[in-house]
């Protein structure tokens, strides 16, 4: 693979983004809805700190990381089951209704450059979103003291769960020429992903279990606790090159048959 060729390809990629309102748009509703988590997160920290004063007569320590950053991170991750799907459904979904995924198709480019090309554009523009939720966390050393690293870690968590379900939409954007059924799609895996593993809170068989292993929260919970696993980062890496592995493949097909 061809470093510069992936990074033309991501280059065309984010100029197509930022040429059409996607990116702005994407960017503006993140803000307001993150920035009304983040609000929530801090009035509910600072009533607690109100109450306890009130009843106690005097302020108790409470950990802003387990008040504002943990659930702040925990809605952030449910954002983007909304906004990946919209990240993903025009990567390959509108060259072919533009005509041009034939061009792609049969250029010196290589499949593997194209699709890592486009997926590495699309989380560029995931990891600039998830930078408006580090401004919002940043107001919090003005006032307090949280601990820097698992705050880092949970947006380590954020990059990885996001770079996986990118490369599931990426797959399924390049199924359809239909921008509409490719996120709709995508949202019907990252939803499933989602909500896999809840049969685990009320059964211990080795089904419910794997069904818990390949859900995407089971493995953040760490990383929103500022807790870093080598086994939910390898899980992150493998859905990665699954779903780039699954996109390459598409596109083999779609070249053999051009």
């Amino acid at each position: 693979m061809n470093p510069r060729n992936t990074w033309i390809i991501c280059q065309k990629e984010l100029k197509g983004y930022f040429a059409s309102p996607i990116a702005y748009g994407l960017m503006a509703f993140f803000a307001l809805i993150c920035g009304y988590f983040f609000y929530a997160a801090v009035g509910w920290f600072v009533f607690q700190s109100t109450q306890q004063m009130m009843m106690r007569g005097g302020a108790m320590p409470m950990d802003v990381a387990d008040y504002v950053v943990r659930p702040v991170m925990g809605n952030v991750s449910v954002i983007g089951l909304f906004l990946i799907p919209m990240i993903t459904m025009r990567l390959f979904a509108e060259e072919k209704r533009a005509g041009t995924m034939e061009l792609l198709a049969t250029s010196p480019v290589r499949d593997t450059e194209i699709v890592v090309g486009k997926w590495l554009a699309a989380v560029i523009l995931y990891l600039a979103m998830l930078g408006i939720a580090a401004l919002n966390l940043a107001i919090l050393f003005l006032y307090s003291k949280p601990e820097v690293m698992p705050i880092l870690i949970s947006f380590l968590g954020l990059a990885l769960q996001g770079a996986g379900l990118l490369a599931l939409g990426a797959f399924i954007s390049n199924l359809t020429r239909n921008q509409i059924i490719a996120g709709a799609g995508t949202f019907a895996i990252c939803l499933l992903l989602w909500v896999i593993g809840w049969t685990s809170e009320y059964e211990q068989t080795t089904f419910s279990k794997v069904l818990a292993y390949i859900s995407v929260t089971t493995h953040f919970e760490n990383f929103a606790k500022g807790v870093l696993d080598t086994k939910d980062v390898i899980f992150y890496l493998s859905v990665i090159f699954f779903g780039l592995f699954l996109t390459v493949r598409s596109m083999e097909s779609l070249r053999w048959r051009a």
